[in-house]
């Protein structure tokens, strides 16, 4: 996802910066183990506190915003897309697990959801994200800013029936008002 496309060309235009930090290579555990059993009992791993602790601590900066991909987080929207574009460093931290011990949620600054359903990991979330976020920065959209203001979801709604050409296709026609 990060080698093709418009991610692709923010990248070697020097518009973003993506680096894919892998929390196990901070994991104290001499089998590089990130995650144990749930206290209490129930099925699936958690992960631990120490490797993403310390990972988070060996990257953040003052102007970081450190965010939580979980089903339990905020619905994300296009609106804060576009307020994330803005921010200058962003650490995403997601899962492939049960989920997260719940301490770790003391060292983010926000909580996003994707949406109301279960994926076997928390990398599609954090592709979709950036991609939402990286598309918003300037110049990186072919059309720049005016092709992403007048998108369906900053102009209130989605985007009217859209066509091109031929005219008309197996006996479908564009609507006059458009020709």
């Amino acid at each position: 996802v990060f080698t093709e496309s418009i991610i692709k060309r923010a990248i070697d235009t020097e518009k973003v910066e993506i680096n894919l930090i892998n929390f196990r290579d901070y994991t104290d555990d001499p089998h590089n183990k990130v995650d144990d059993t749930p206290y209490g009992g129930g099925a699936g791993m958690v992960l631990m506190c120490q490797p993403i602790f310390d990972c988070v601590k060996s990257i953040r900066t003052d102007d970081s915003k450190v965010i939580l991909l979980t089903p339990s987080g905020v619905p994300y929207k296009q609106k804060m897309a576009f307020e994330l574009s803005h921010e200058k460093h962003l650490i995403i931290i997601c899962g492939h697990y049960e989920g997260f011990d719940e301490r770790i949620k003391t060292i983010v600054d926000m909580e996003l959801s994707i949406g109301d359903y279960i994926l076997s990991g928390g990398e599609i979330a954090a592709q979709v994200f950036v991609d939402s976020c990286v598309r918003l920065l300037d110049n990186v959209v072919h059309g720049g800013a005016d092709t992403t203001e007048n998108e369906s979801f900053e102009i209130g709604g989605l985007e009217w029936p859209l066509y091109t050409r031929p005219s008309v296709w197996r006996g479908q026609s564009v609507p006059e008002v458009l020709l």
